[in-house]
């Protein structure tokens, strides 16, 4: 396989309207839940890449140019030598007790013989603890003995769940509210530190378990007095460029210029292609002073990319395959689909590193803390092909000869072999692109390789055909939330086949609980859908549809969910929504139909539909005290908007009876929703706007479910409604957005992008919008963009790496729908 190259076109159309899009975090590698890598520095070679959970899985790039090295790629994760080693580091016992002790507990004299004995770490997790715990309190001394002070810079290391206090040697070091899932670094200043003497000492711990889950590991750690990345140079970014697909920084080190591009091929018209696990890293390097150089990269991954904490052990393995040169590694356990949960990484399966053969690179292994030395001193075991342990680095490094004016380019792929992805009702599925019985991820790597060009194009292509269609359709600041939308919603997905056959296109709803196929996720998430693929909108309807025609939901609505991710086995929220559910499949139906001009989806399950339109027929107008998508802010009765959700939903149900010929049926749910729509505008009626309930004039909320009277054309609600809202919200907005409501200040921007498709003009449109796109530019909350944010200092309130944010899309779809 020779070395591509781009072709003058491609170069062009790759940097062709190079967008100036600031986001909050920047996407790198996104193909579902697991596989997704992120930078959360404006600049790519300031700080550690991340897993959109903000657990370190490192990626390093850089650029030797005439000896000299460059760092363009992420940043070495800080090193730290144990002191005392945590239980990851290695094992260790402690003593405990769960009963409140009498008497300084906390002092180095304290007899501690009546406590119990028990291995670290403490936790209720079964997989994790050695020795468990799930009550209230627990007690923890750990005696360690030191050969020395430590000098330099020493740190606390600790993971707690929840409230902590921490003593060393009976003074109190440290103290915390809730919890750090992770390990988290604490420096000791220096009269902390001279409580460390030689000899025995005490860390003596009380955690308080205020609920959810509980756990306990802690140790000391120091910075080595050598840091090897004091000889590298940090290149210096002169751009970065977010589009739909691709992410492409540009860089000078020294006497050359370079463009690092991450490309994620999520093409929805190509599923072959859109479910392939692999990403391409393209360097891109010539001179800038018209003289030639000598140049080597060098691409690192780290093996923390294939587990769920570092301290799990990992296997190793470098092999050729189809021209490929391949580094491969994964946990030794492989624990498939054996762990559930929101804040978790995949710790099954394997990830590789590949690049053509051709180009004769050097591929090797080490530790994650000696990948740069071993590119700038050459220290390494570069002969090594097999090795075990944590924390490792894949390491490959290509040389490009003599650059000159001409631009020299590599690429390399990074992919992910997850083996099963999902258990659907008790049955593990494999990804989409397994479908194939025939299909091994060297097989899907080599394509990938061989399509390389062909892929760069159909990227840059797509790219700026929704950029212009977005722009458009919305404006220019529209469009760049589009382009910051688009990759992160589709990697909170998964892509398999049901065993009954059905496309499925499972979400995990990301930092809010773990649920899987959370339909108020679907809800909001579905216009990016509807506007690219329907078929994957259908994918993330049809489990749910399943879930009651299997009878294994028996209730006379929706489900909430189909369990936790990645395990399908059955709803899992302790709640149900029945109205927010059920009117949110019917819609989503009906907008499935619009997209497709036709109703064939529907009357797959129109028995199951029929039964949720008589649900919301008979309760939703008036909706009892329920939560509905918005649960984050409590349960709430007479909720208007999700009466409005209810009214539209039996509208919606009523186009789709037209469309199906039942004429009867349509005109009997179109007057019933008419009607429910009249009465509506009397009893949400607040003067100036509608209320957020029907029994109190003195609120507002945003209305953000009539957006589909308006996009399916539904003529349910009369224009004046639209128009009201809109000139009222105008009169409420903050710094940073529209709130929710009058309740709090905080608001969801995906709902206020559908809030403001409801505009009639584009001023007004802008006025909503706008200061969404300055949330993403200015908050300090630097993780893949919150759906949920406070509108007066652009704080994250909770969520990240959600799917939702597909809901941007509201207003490119209502364009194509006209």
């Amino acid at each position: 396989m020779k070395k591509i190259l781009f072709s003058a076109f491609l170069l062009q159309a790759l940097f062709a309207k190079a967008q100036d899009i600031k986001a909050p975090s920047y996407p790198l590698v996104t193909h579902d839940t697991y596989f997704s890598i992120w930078s959360h520095t404006d600049k790519l070679n300031e700080s550690v890449t991340n897993h959109w959970t903000g657990t370190d899985q490192s990626l390093l790039g850089l650029i030797k140019v005439d000896g000299k090295v460059y760092r363009v790629l992420g940043s070495a994760a800080k090193p730290f030598e144990a002191v005392v080693p945590a239980a990851e580091d290695n094992s260790y016992d402690a003593k405990y007790t769960m009963e409140k002790p009498s008497g300084e507990w906390m002092s180095e004299s304290f007899n501690d013989a009546s406590w119990k004995t028990g291995g670290a770490p403490f936790g209720n997790d079964r997989s994790e603890a050695k020795t468990f715990w799930d009550g209230h309190d627990i007690w923890v001394r750990r005696t360690f003995t030191l050969n020395k002070p430590e000098e330099g810079n020493i740190f606390l290391k600790l993971k707690h769940d929840d409230d902590v206090e921490v003593f060393l040697n009976g003074e109190k070091i440290y103290t915390a509210g809730c919890c750090a899932a992770r390990y988290t670094y604490v420096p000791l200043d220096e009269a902390y530190k001279q409580k460390l003497k030689k000899g025995q000492n005490v860390l003596a711990v009380h955690v308080v378990n205020t609920g959810g889950g509980a756990n306990l590991d802690l140790g000391i750690a120091k910075e080595p007095a050598k840091d090897i990345n004091n000889d590298v140079l940090v290149a210096e970014q002169k751009s970065v460029s977010l589009k739909a697909t691709q992410t492409v920084y540009e860089f000078t080190c020294g006497g050359v210029d370079a463009a690092l591009t991450f490309t994620s091929p999520l093409l929805m018209n190509d599923l072959a292609l859109f479910s392939r696990p692999v990403s391409y890293i393209n360097y891109s390097v010539k001179a800038n002073d018209g003289k030639t150089h000598d140049v080597q990269l060098f691409f690192g991954a780290s093996t923390n990319v294939a587990v769920n904490v570092p301290s799990q052990e990992v296997t190793t393995q470098r092999y050729t395959s189809s021209g490929l040169s391949i580094l491969k590694a994964g946990t030794k356990d492989q624990p498939v689909l054996q762990k559930k949960g929101d804040d978790l990484r995949i710790d099954w399966g394997y990830m590789y590193v590949a690049v053509p053969s051709a180009v004769k690179p050097v591929q090797y292994i080490t530790r994650e803390k000696d990948a740069v030395a071993s590119f700038v001193s050459k220290v390494a075991n570069t002969n090594s092909s097999a090795t075990n342990g944590k924390a490792l680095m894949l390491n490959t490094v290509v040389s490009l000869g003599k650059v000159g004016n001409d631009a020299k380019e590599q690429f390399v792929l990074l992919g992910y072999d997850d083996i099963y992805s999902i258990q659907y009702f008790k049955q593990n599925l494999k990804p989409w692109w397994k479908n194939d019985a025939s299909q091994t991820i060297e097989k899907e790597l080599a394509q990938a390789a061989t399509d390389y060009a062909s892929v760069m194009k159909k990227c840059a292509d797509f790219n700026e055909s929704m950029y212009k269609d977005a722009e458009k359709a919305g404006g220019e600041t529209y469009a760049k939330l589009c382009a910051i939308a688009y990759r992160q919603s589709i990697a909170a997905h998964k892509l398999v086949k049901s065993p009954q056959g059905d496309l499925l296109f499972l979400s995990k709803e990301n930092f809010s609980n773990g649920s899987i196929n959370t339909v108020d996720v679907t809800y909001p998430s579905a216009p990016l859908y509807l506007v690219y693929n329907p078929d994957l909108l259908k994918g993330m309807l049809s489990g749910i549809f399943y879930y009651s025609e299997s009878g294994k939901w028996t209730k006379p609505f929706a489900a909430h969910d189909l369990g936790t991710y990645p395990l399908a086995n059955g709803q899992t929220y302790g709640e149900d929504m029945p109205v927010e559910e059920s009117g949110n499949m019917i819609i989503l139906t009906a907008a499935i139909a619009k997209a497709e001009g036709n109703a064939e989806y529907a009357k797959k399950h129109w028995k199951t539909l029929t039964q949720w339109v008589d649900f919301l027929t008979r309760d939703g107008f008036d909706p009892a005290n329920q939560l509905c998508t918005d649960d984050f802010a409590g349960h709430l009765a007479r909720n208007a908007n999700l009466s409005v959700k209810a009214i539209v939903g039996i509208g919606s149900y009523a186009m789709l009876a037209d469309m199906l010929g039942e004429k009867a049926t349509a005109e009997k749910y179109k007057a019933t929703a008419t009607e429910m729509a009249k009465k509506w505008m009397t009893m949400a009626d607040a003067g100036d706007h509608y209320s957020l309930t029907f029994d109190n004039k003195n609120t507002w909320s945003q209305k953000y479910n009539l957006v589909w009277d308006k996009v399916l054309n539904l003529g349910i609600f009369p224009k004046e409604v639209y128009e009201k809202e809109i000139k009222y919200y105008l009169t409420k907005q903050n710094a940073y957005g529209l709130p929710l409501d009058s309740r709090k200040t905080y608001t969801k921007s995906d709902w206020i992008i559908w809030t403001s498709t409801l505009a009639d003009n584009q001023q007004d449109f802008n006025a909503l919008v706008n200061p969404i796109y300055k949330f993403s530019a200015e908050t300090p909350s630097r993780v893949p963009i919150s759906d949920w944010h406070e509108t007066t200092n652009g704080k994250m309130v909770g969520f990240q790496a959600r799917s939702v944010v597909g809901g941007y899309f509201m207003k490119l779809l209502e364009s194509k729908m006209k």
